[in-house]
C-alpha cells in the first residue's frame, strides 16, 4: 500500500470520528473572506465551542458514507468548510448564519444535525433555534410563573384573612 494512500486514509478516519462525535455539522463555500474575516469567523466559532476546518470534499463524502450520513453527497461540490458542534446542535448554524449576515461571501450549503441531512434553507431555519439554556430558561420560567401567582393568591389571602380579624 502507497503512503499516500495511509495518509488519505488516516484522513477518512480522523474526520469519521469528528463527524460522529458532533451534534451539529454545517458545510458553508467561504471563497472570498478576507484574512482578516476567516480570523473573526474562527474566533467566534472557538468561542462557541465549535471546530472549523476545511477537508477535501472526496475524504469528507467517504467520512460521511461510512457513517450513513449518505445525502450529504450532493452537497459537497467546490471548497467547502465543515463547522462542528460538539455540545449544541445549532450552535454552528447560529453563528455561520449571523456571520454570514453582515460577510455575504460566507454561504451556507448544507448541514447534519444528529444524523439528519438538511439543505441551505432549513441550515437558516435552525440558526433561528434558540441555544439549549435559552429554551431550557424559557421553559423553568413556565414552570414558575403559575407557582409564582399561587404564592401571591395565597399571601393575598392570608393577609385579607388578617385585615378581618
Amino acid at each position: 500500500m502507497g503512503k499516500n494512500r495511509e495518509i488519505k486514509e488516516a484522513k477518512v478516519a480522523e474526520i469519521r470520528e469528528k463527524l460522529g462525535k458532533a451534534q451539529g455539522i454545517i458545510f458553508a463555500k467561504y471563497q472570498g473572506l478576507t484574512v482578516e474575516e476567516d480570523t473573526e469567523l474562527r474566533k467566534k466559532l472557538r468561542e462557541a465551542g465549535v471546530e472549523y476546518k476545511v477537508y477535501k470534499n472526496t475524504l469528507t463524502n467517504l467520512a460521511a458514507i461510512e457513517l450513513g450520513m449518505d445525502g450529504i453527497s450532493q452537497h459537497l461540490v467546490g471548497p467547502l468548510s465543515v463547522a462542528m458542534g460538539y455540545e449544541d446542535p445549532t450552535a454552528p448554524a447560529r453563528i455561520l448564519n449571523d456571520f454570514a449576515k453582515t460577510h455575504k461571501k460566507l454561504e451556507l450549503v448544507a448541514g447534519i444535525v444528529q444524523g439528519e441531512v438538511y439543505d441551505a434553507k432549513m441550515v437558516v431555519q435552525l440558526a433561528s433555534i434558540p441555544p439549549r439554556e435559552v429554551l431550557l430558561a424559557k421553559l423553568l420560567g413556565s414552570f414558575k410563573a403559575p407557582l409564582s401567582n399561587l404564592a401571591y393568591l395565597l399571601n393575598a389571602v392570608k393577609e385579607k384573612k388578617e385585615s378581618a380579624q
